[in-house]
């Protein structure tokens, strides 16, 4: 009989590749919206809907997620979610419209958060309580290297014909990469394993183990049976005001942001991402090293304290430079004439004929100039249609600021750096952490589903009017 494999290193790879695909589908779309704006004509009110259709796709997936992990297991959910990734890969790899971008969307969305409920509760369950907060805080690693990978990657892409095409089909390899690590791991910790160590509320009374299994119905949520209610507020605090820090929309809105601020360009903006993506994951690798040391409760509170610092550092900087006037969106019709409404479908159109570059020396040229010369193009994907601008071309931006100006905004970008780092080893890895740890293992996966539910549908309120709240804050700051 052989050795039986490493458990660690296993539900390491679990977590590390789960999250990464987590992080790089949150983010990737942060620089596909520049040339998908380019290739559909994407208004404002598109991009909000395209961006929140991965969010709507988890909220589905929170709500129907708890009643599949706890029914058919916690790596039977991470197998099927990761079905569901590759199906919904494929759509978007092969999309020729905007109906298909947000059906393959809402089906990654749905994908990435049953995995992330999955692998954080099947790693806690099979790892000791020593181990356990390194390698749930691996998951939140992951989704920061993930992160980074999107942004480093929609740089190298930004200026490649159907580019975008292939920022989503990325994420397929960590997927896959995760199903064979877990082929060779157990489906499941036994009962006493799983329900070890949770953590105590003040006042309230421990699930009382070793008496036969307990049975937990989905309303035993808000009831005082072993504080049960109160380990549900706990959880809802922790996911609302997560999002609520509004960081989260940060990421899928990053390009747009920089751009701004003052990063003209499509290149630059999507790089000064990246610049953003690693400060983030370093901060995440130092909350790794701290969260069993100084405790949950100490980097949180930690977290907050920065994240309130810098975010009022930002909106001091807002008040003493005037900021651009808003997402390029605001300035940039319908090009395409394509709305990818019902009506309006079809997978990869005659997508062999990628739109060609223009000139470098029309760089400089205003964006409006560039609306008059695209906005008579056909539809995205047509053969006979015209070469379209290229993305670093058409983004070119105001006069460059002045020397006081361009310190205040390089002011304001590392406000944001500290903001996000602060996030990376605060609430990030903390709240998914106290979730794996506060729920006897009977209910884990419908209490885990039912307050990342909330989660989900904060990120999707927020991401529906990000744009718009981005406009009207810097022309009334402006």
């Amino acid at each position: 009989m052989g050795r039986p494999p490493p458990l660690l290193p296993l539900c390491a790879s679990v977590s590390l590749l789960g999250g990464l695909t987590f992080g790089y589908e949150l983010a990737v779309i942060s620089g596909a919206l520049l040339p998908l704006q380019l290739d559909f004509g994407l208004s404002c009110l598109e991009q909000e809907f395209l961006v929140g259709s991965l969010l709507l796709g988890a909220l589905l997936a929170s709500l129907v997620g708890g009643f599949l992990i706890d029914c058919y297991g916690r790596k039977q959910a991470i197998f099927g979610s990761n079905l569901v990734l590759l199906a919904g890969s494929l759509t978007l790899g092969l999309a020729g419209s905007l109906t298909w971008l947000v059906l393959g969307r809402s089906v990654v969305g749905f994908a990435i958060s049953l995995s992330s409920m999955a692998c954080c509760i099947y790693v806690s369950e099979l790892v000791g309580p020593r181990q356990r907060g390194v390698l749930v805080s691996l998951y939140e690693a992951g989704i920061t290297v993930g992160i980074l990978l999107s942004y480093a990657l929609n740089y190298a892409l930004a200026d490649t014909p159907w580019g975008w095409r292939h920022m989503f089909g990325w994420a397929t390899a960590p997927a896959l990469l995760q199903s064979l690590s877990l082929l060779f791991l157990p489906a499941g910790a036994d009962e006493t394993a799983a329900n070890k160590d949770l953590i105590p509320l003040q006042g309230g009374e421990a699930p009382k183990l070793g008496l036969g299994r307990p049975r937990y119905s989905f309303l035993d949520l808000f009831r005082a049976r072993d504080n049960m209610r109160g380990r549900t507020t706990v959880g809802l605090g922790l996911v609302l005001f997560q999002q609520l820090t509004g960081q989260p929309n940060v990421l899928c809105y990053a390009s747009t942001i920089f751009g701004s601020v003052g990063f003209h360009g499509g290149s630059s903006a999507v790089l000064a991402s990246v610049g953003l993506g690693a400060v983030k994951v370093a901060a995440t690798l130092t909350a790794m090293g701290l969260v069993d040391r100084a405790g949950r409760r100490a980097l949180l509170l930690a977290g907050c304290a920065f994240m309130a610092l810098s975010v009022s550092g930002i909106g001091l900087v807002s008040f003493a430079v005037p900021m651009d006037s808003g997402p390029s969106c605001l300035a940039v019709p319908n090009a395409t004439g394509q709305t990818g409404l019902p009506g309006d479908s079809g997978l990869l159109r005659d997508s062999s004929l990628p739109p060609m570059p223009r000139n470098n020396e029309d760089q400089r040229e205003p964006i409006l100039s560039t609306v008059k010369k695209t906005k008579s193009y056909p539809r995205s994907g047509d053969p006979s249609a015209p070469p379209q601008p290229a993305l670093s071309s058409a983004l070119p931006g105001p006069p460059l600021p002045t020397q006081g100006h361009a310190l205040l905004r390089w002011t304001a970008l590392l406000c944001l750096m500290v903001f996000v780092s602060a996030f990376s080893f605060g609430f990030g890895p903390v709240t998914w952490l106290v979730l794996s740890e506060i729920y006897p293992v009977e209910i884990r996966g419908r209490a885990f589903a039912f307050c990342n539910s909330f989660n989900w549908a904060a990120n999707l309120f927020i991401s529906l009017s990000f744009l718009d709240l981005i406009a009207s804050s810097l022309s009334w700051a402006g």
